[in-house]
């Protein structure tokens, strides 16, 4: 760079002070509390970035941040920083391509699990396994596989107006986890419906759906049934005597092998989260996940 260029950066200064941006949650210590923004962090902050995420976080904290927006394949933000007009910001990741998002939506199915967890709108630490297992790991491998573009004159990538993206992006995945899956290339609508399509496919069941509109001639429609009555619905009344030697049979078939969860040897790494800055931090999570990586099983 040269020397013109260089006293040019040096006169931007502090950022624009703004009202109404989008301001981290947390004031001080790590960003992001769910198990899945916290190890979106992690795989960031192992690129060691220095200075920039420093900066970058200091810039979220300040809601520098006008705008955020999470779309399939691509985040796109609006950063105020020391000039007037703000800069655009987008980080691109390639999404999951569809034939990949339909085998792990039948995986998913195929796990009540998980399904389960995702209907009640959370995100399983196992998930992460059961991506990476189908060839469709969640978090990025490295920055190449990010294509990061900021229109501020700073030649560093990521910029402290990404890096206080990232951040911002990993609270707005505390906030709806599912936002994480949107970015890879499936919004929360679609996914859940896809997986309630699966299961109605698998059990011959269909959703409840509206009453028809009463005829001209009075009648009293029943109410759908709900809970346990619904799970009933249609079964016939057999004396005991005559079902006892299938008392504890399963009433609907069973998988030919049980469901099984593909666990990683950094499990427990994950489950712990990142010790204090005071011994090493996600720095130290990092180092100690790839060394329970090089010392673990050989086939995994």
């Amino acid at each position: 760079m040269s020397q013109p260029e260089a006293g040019r950066f040096a006169d931007y200064g502090r950022p624009r002070r703004v009202d109404g941006g989008l301001r981290a949650r947390s004031a001080r210590g790590a960003i992001g509390q769910s198990w899945w923004s916290r190890r979106f962090l992690e795989v960031l902050e192992s690129f060691a970035l220095g200075t920039r995420l420093t900066r970058g976080r200091s810039y979220a904290r300040a809601g520098q941040v006008l705008s955020l927006d999470v779309a399939p394949g691509r985040v796109s933000a609006v950063v105020q920083g020391s000039r007037p007009k703000p800069y655009q910001v987008s980080i691109a990741l390639a999404p999951f391509p569809a034939a990949l998002w339909s085998q792990i939506e039948d995986e998913l199915t195929g796990q009540a699990f998980f399904s389960a967890r995702l209907l009640a709108g959370d995100l399983p630490g196992e998930l992460e396994e059961l991506f990476a297992a189908a060839g469709a790991p969640l978090f990025p491998a490295g920055l190449d596989e990010l294509t990061q573009r900021c229109n501020c004159p700073d030649f560093a990538v990521p910029c402290k107006h990404l890096a206080a993206t990232f951040y911002l992006l990993a609270e707005a995945f505390d906030a709806d986890p599912f936002e994480l899956l949107h970015w890879r290339g499936r919004s929360r609508a679609q996914l859940l419906d896809a997986l309630r399509a699966r299961r109605i496919a698998a059990t011959g069941t269909a959703e409840p759906t509206e009453p028809d509109r009463p005829s001209e001639v009075d009648t009293v429609v029943s109410p759908a049934p709900v809970g346990a009555a619904r799970a009933l619905a249609g079964l016939s009344v057999t004396p005991l005597p005559e079902t006892v030697d299938r008392f504890w049979a399963s009433p609907v078939p069973l998988p030919d092998r049980p469901p099984r969860l593909v666990t990683g040897t950094d499990l427990l790494l994950r489950q712990l989260g990142a010790p204090a800055a005071a011994i090493g931090g996600p720095g130290l999570l990092e180092r100690l996940r790839r060394a329970y990586r090089a010392f673990g099983p050989a086939d995994q």
